[in-house]
């Protein structure tokens, strides 16, 4: 009966499958349903580590965790299925499609320790949901019949019956087929790309000023050496800050430079 079902149900909801056959061999989603109902049955019946070995080994082999503790409905769908991540505490309805990188998972509270073994963790999702690929939804919350979320949604609070759900965080803009007016957003939630921005400016602002001091003291440095220059060579007229005279030996005696060559020959030859 489960399996037929389970079957059918994929045929139904996939275009792409083409038979019952290609279903069994071919369908991660399937399979990571499979393990699953073994597991919960292991886990309810008080065999809880070789229930967590059949969900370890289904995630091997599929790339989907479900803890066995989690409660699934019937007539679920997993497409594709990679990566995808059911926590303990979730419970998911009848009808349900997921597709791959969904996260049902526990709140911050409970991943910081606030929160006990036994205490519900886990979102719960109604009847008919779609959830998108990518998308997460975070904490105890509830999630109403006939839902869909967007794909890379994060859901952190409750969902009404008949809606859609788009964004991060995740916010109604559809219910009963209605568009929603967007919530006035509230002035206690940071705006983390203003602050970035406005550290931004305020970095550059520091690097200017510092532009500016650097300049400053090299044009100070540049008087100064023109003033030592001045003093000690008065008659240096060459400017060594010239390209075109930079190959020129600091060496050469420039008083020379304005005697007749014939003269400095001779005087080079001691004559």
């Amino acid at each position: 009966m489960y399996l037929k079902e389970s079957l059918d149900n994929i045929l139904a909801k996939d275009p792409a499958a083409r038979s019952r056959l290609e279903v069994i061999l071919c369908y991660p989603g399937f399979h990571a349903l499979f393990f699953h109902k073994i597991a919960n049955a292991l886990w309810k019946s008080g065999f809880r580590t070789p229930g967590r070995l059949m969900s370890h080994i289904g995630r091997v082999f599929t790339g989907i965790e479900i803890h066995p503790g989690a409660t699934i409905g019937r007539r679920v769908f997993i497409d594709h299925g990679m990566g995808v991540v059911i926590g303990e505490t979730a419970e998911v309805g009848d009808d349900c499609v997921i597709y791959q990188g969904v996260t049902l998972g526990a709140g911050a509270a409970a991943r910081q320790g606030a929160m006990s073994r036994d205490t519900k963790r886990h979102p719960t999702l109604g009847k008919g949901v779609i959830v998108g690929s990518g998308a997460e939804i975070q904490g105890a919350i509830t999630v109403g019949d006939n839902v869909r979320v967007a794909s890379r949604s994060i859901v952190l609070k409750d969902v009404p019956d008949n809606s859609v759900v788009v964004g991060v965080p995740g916010r109604v803009i559809y219910r009963n087929g209605e568009r929603v007016a967007p919530e006035k957003p509230q002035e206690d939630v940071p705006d983390i790309e203003a602050q970035a921005i406005k550290s931004l400016h305020s970095k550059l602002s520091e690097l200017e000023c510092t532009v500016r001091d650097l300049k400053g003291k090299l044009k100070q440095q540049s008087k100064e050496l023109e003033q030592f220059k001045d003093k000690v060579c008065p008659e240096l007229t060459l400017d060594i800050n010239d390209p075109a005279n930079s190959g020129i030996n600091s060496s050469v005696d420039l008083k020379s430079v304005d005697q007749d060559p014939v003269d400095v020959f001779l005087q080079g030859a001691g004559i």
